[in-house]
């Protein structure tokens, strides 16, 4: 037991260090969660398995694009449960993520959950602050299946307010409300990720790759894709 005591301890002094690291920069962090799938119908278990990465992933991403604001990788994030043993639905509540959170040095998490009823999908998402355990706000958006991204990036939005953040300027503003995802090649964004988080590395290239050719100027599946590569 004690043994076991000593490796948790262990594994955390990486992230204590890139706290330390991260004490100049004086940004509000932010840091996301895994959702959580709230019992979904209408697709295939891996798929929903795989969207509780990629709605997290692409939800960083939108939240990334506001300079006034730190936000934690998810690669850290997964890290962290993985070591900790949290990664199973249901063990990640209001308290814990305030302490995952003050782990990676930020001020506020963004824990969700989403439904997807036959193509009617639903996101529901709480932003806390770590200092507290509080529940700041709650967000939540509804839309068909086929504007995922909106939702996402909706609800992203609102957070940002709600965590005190400026909007984004007017050109930067423009260029993201102008992008549009399409929900199969985030879907396959998703599973990519959930390959990555297995180390199923060749499975996780092929589904950048699906998901670079139905949408060939998504970022964030270029990136992954790379970052696959080269790990």
């Amino acid at each position: 037991m004690r043994a076991r005591s000593i490796l948790g301890v262990l594994s955390l002094v990486p992230v204590l260090i890139a706290a330390q690291q991260r004490g100049q920069d004086t940004r509000p962090g932010l840091a996301v969660l895994p959702f959580n799938n709230g019992g979904s119908y209408g697709q295939g278990k891996e798929d929903f398995d795989a969207l509780e990465r990629g709605i997290a992933g692409m939800m960083i991403s939108e939240l990334a694009a506001n300079p006034a604001a730190r936000v934690v990788e998810r690669e850290e994030i997964q890290r962290l449960l993985s070591e900790q043993n949290l990664g199973a639905q249901g063990r990640v509540d209001a308290q814990t993520a305030a302490k995952i959170g003050k782990l990676v040095g930020a001020r506020y998490m963004v824990m969700g959950t989403f439904v997807d009823f036959y193509g009617d999908f639903r996101v529901d998402v709480r932003l806390i602050n770590t200092e507290t355990s509080e529940v700041v706000k709650t967000e939540s958006d509804r839309m068909q299946r086929d504007h995922l991204f909106d939702i996402i990036r909706n609800v992203a939005a609102r957070l940002m307010k709600d965590a005190s953040l400026p909007p984004l300027q007017r050109p930067a503003g423009d260029q993201r409300m102008s992008r549009q995802v399409p929900t199969e090649a985030l879907t396959h964004y998703s599973r990519a990720l959930l390959y990555s988080d297995h180390g199923q590395k060749d499975k996780a290239v092929e589904m950048f790759n699906r998901a670079l050719a139905i949408f060939p100027d998504y970022a964030e599946a270029q990136e992954g894709l790379q970052h696959v590569k080269s790990s």
